[in-house]
């Protein structure tokens, strides 16, 4: 199954939570300190809340996860095929989970990835990514006139 991920900044995550638990009738699915996640089936929606992570109420950023690597992979690849530029992230440990990703940004900057969560883990990365669609350019997108590893 795949679900939109929406990822906000809050002033208060314990108020968030109340807040969002009862707008979507569920508890969170992961709560870690400054950090929580709901799964939500109806509709579905992954929402992450980020606590003292820029100004409160604004996006962090967006997401689709999917189910597998596969998954992933093939929407590198589509993107490798239509153009915008894009950066993977292998076994990436980020919102205390290991996953696979890859990022694009949107034309007004904002940025998105399409995931996998592989497993949980107890420690952040500390960062939203460690590329950037920019800098891993020859990796993927339009502007890559030879293929390299990460895009095979």
């Amino acid at each position: 199954m795949s679900r939109v991920q929406l990822a906000l900044n809050v002033s208060d995550l314990d108020t968030a939570i109340d807040f969002y638990s009862k707008l979507f009738g569920t508890a969170p699915a992961k709560t870690r300190p400054g950090y929580a996640n709901f799964a939500i089936t109806e509709p579905p929606l992954k929402l992450v809340l980020i606590e003292g992570a820029g100004a409160p109420g604004s996006l962090n950023h967006f997401g689709v996860e999917v189910a597998s690597t596969d998954q992933v992979h093939a929407a590198r690849a589509r993107l490798t095929t239509e153009g915008p530029r894009c950066a993977t992230e292998d076994e990436v440990e980020c919102c205390y989970a290991l996953q696979d990703k890859v990022w694009v940004d949107a034309p007004d900057g904002e940025p998105w990835e399409i995931y996998t969560v592989l497993a949980d883990v107890e420690h952040p990365a500390g960062q939203l990514r460690t590329v950037e669609p920019a800098d891993d350019a020859a990796c993927c997108g339009a502007v890559a006139e030879s293929a390299t590893s990460c895009c095979s």
